[in-house]
């Protein structure tokens, strides 16, 4: 650049001295020759560095650098969602009609009406159907009962009196009757238990004609406990088969029992003390 700036000086150096000696005539052919010359070899001096300076020169030798992998990236995945409107639906309700239905009517069940009775004069109710068990209850005149059961014959009555709170035995010919007895059931007898003494021991039954004797050994009890003994038998009698009861103080009794019932003759004894019955034996009737 600066041999390109020197010969351009130059250059305009002759132009002055051209232009000089144009306008004043006064030159010499020497000094035009010395500053032509000095322009051209300022201008093949200018070339040859111009030369030099547009020397090609090889291209530099690229460094290739690694090329980079490129880094999965995850993409998140756009879901759409579909968010519901409820909607109100209408429901169509079917109203039904009810039909008229004949309602039976009810029939009133008449509720039984037991027999009901009034007490005649004072009386003893008992534990069982004959004189022959323990008192349970006093009954006096004027007294209410409902007739609950009987015996067989209708002779003795299972009855709730209105002054107590539990059910006893009283003869039918105590009481002034209401109703029909034969209306209510038989009436089995439940004995009130007691263990306060055993049972009877070596029971023995002999027969002699129509007559049977029971025998025992006989249990000892404080006089104030003692009521003595009790006999249930079946006996046959007439043809037919009798119930009966007594009591007796002593280890022995006599029945008549006939031959020529269909059913045998049976009976139970039971040791009696004032609370109640033991647990009665049979006896091996002859």
């Amino acid at each position: 650049m600066w041999f390109i700036f020197t010969a351009y000086l130059h250059l305009q150096e002759n132009r002055l001295i051209s232009g000089n000696c144009f306008h004043n005539c006064k030159t010499t052919s020497s000094r035009k020759y010395n500053g032509w010359f000095a322009t051209l070899f300022l201008i093949f001096g200018i070339s040859g560095v111009l030369q030099s300076c547009n020397t090609i020169l090889p291209p530099p030798t690229p460094t290739y650098l690694p090329a980079k992998t490129p880094t999965k990236t995850s993409t998140p995945t756009l879901t759409s969602t579909i968010t519901l409107t409820p909607t109100n639906t209408i429901t169509s309700t079917v109203t039904i009609t009810p039909s008229i239905t004949n309602t039976p009517s009810i029939t009133l069940t008449p509720t039984f009406d037991f027999p009901d009775g009034v007490v005649l004069q004072q009386a003893n109710c008992r534990y069982g159907p004959a004189t022959a068990y323990l008192f349970a209850a006093g009954l006096y005149a004027g007294d209410k009962v409902e007739i609950w059961g009987r015996n067989t014959s209708g002779t003795w009555l299972w009855v709730q009196p209105e002054t107590i709170k539990y059910q006893c035995w009283v003869a039918a010919s105590m009481l002034d009757i209401q109703g029909d007895v034969f209306t209510v059931w038989v009436k089995s007898v439940k004995l009130p238990h007691s263990t306060l003494y055993g049972p009877v021991q070596l029971v023995y039954a002999k027969r002699s004609g129509n007559e049977v004797t029971i025998t025992w050994e006989p249990v000892r009890m404080t006089e104030d406990d003692d009521r003595g003994y009790l006999i249930e038998a079946n006996l046959c009698q007439n043809g037919v088969l009798t119930w009966q009861a007594v009591q007796t103080n002593i280890p022995t009794y006599t029945f008549t029992d006939e031959i020529g019932c269909n059913t045998p003759s049976s009976a139970l004894l039971y040791v009696v003390e004032k609370h109640g019955y033991t647990d009665p034996v049979q006896v091996p009737w002859p």
